[in-house]
């Protein structure tokens, strides 16, 4: 594979929970465009290693595993110095970790607002806030949202969630004016229904079909096609877009 077609040769990517799913399909897609990629993950070692054995496989960037719980300000910390002294800077910082829990009001508790809050607001800003520093000019932070923020059927089960995604777009909005003045783009993906472990869980066929026709494609997204849209925030042709919030729902959700 020529240099030509190794758009990210010698960038360095942070990817949060990147050992399976959609993280994980985006380190496989940023390492094929030659980053190196940090895989991280919290608990399953052996996805974020299988992961690791799949992009060893590439001709592009390397991949190395590193353990650490991003919902808390140390973890971010611990997680960009050991990319630092890995890599020796962050070029590509993706903040995919999150999660999605159910609840409506009248269930709601303090520990899981807290929790929530925790996992995809505080622990992804301060992350960047540490990531910064080891970032230069031309690079690239990309946060998490979820296509339910425009989704007028959206249940009342998502208050707390889509509340967390509603800060986390309004963070990077804001971020994109900070870092602008040091040559770093700041924006955000927004996921529709996307076909991942997690995702169809539970869910029976008949569902997973009625979802799937709601779309003009008829299909669920993939996790290769959230990939794609981070990896072109990522690319060199991507340097005048900030500020933005991506929608990849394929029509689904507009």
């Amino acid at each position: 594979m020529s240099s030509s077609s190794l758009p990210l040769k010698g960038k360095t990517a942070l990817v949060t929970g990147s050992s399976q799913g959609i993280g994980a399909a985006i380190a496989h897609k940023l390492a094929s465009e030659g980053a190196n990629v940090i895989v991280n993950y919290v608990h399953n070692k052996g996805k974020a290693d299988a992961t690791v054995k799949s992009i060893s496989g590439l001709k592009g960037g390397k991949a190395v595993p590193v353990q650490a719980d991003v919902s808390g300000v140390e973890g971010g910390k611990q997680l960009v110095e050991e990319t630092v002294k890995l890599f020796g800077s962050i070029d590509i910082l993706v903040l995919n970790a999150g999660i999605m829990g159910s609840s409506t009001l009248e269930k709601l508790t303090e520990s899981f607002y807290d929790s929530h809050f925790s996992t995809n607001v505080k622990g992804p800003l301060f992350l960047a806030q540490a990531a910064v520093p080891h970032m230069p000019a031309g690079g690239r932070i990309i946060f998490f949202s979820t296509g339910l923020l425009a989704q007028s059927g959206i249940t009342p089960n998502y208050l707390v969630y889509a509340a967390t995604k509603g800060a986390v777009e309004q963070l990077a909005r804001v971020l994109s004016k900070e870092l602008g003045a040091k040559g770093i783009t700041v924006n955000t993906v927004a996921p529709g229904p996307t076909a991942t472990e997690l995702f169809l869980q539970g869910k029976p066929e008949q569902l997973i079909n009625g979802i799937k026709s709601s779309g003009p494609f008829n299909r669920l997204g993939e996790p290769e096609d959230i990939a794609e849209a981070v990896a072109f925030l990522a690319s060199p042709g991507a340097k005048w877009v900030s500020g933005t919030t991506l929608r990849v729902t394929g029509a689904m959700i507009v």
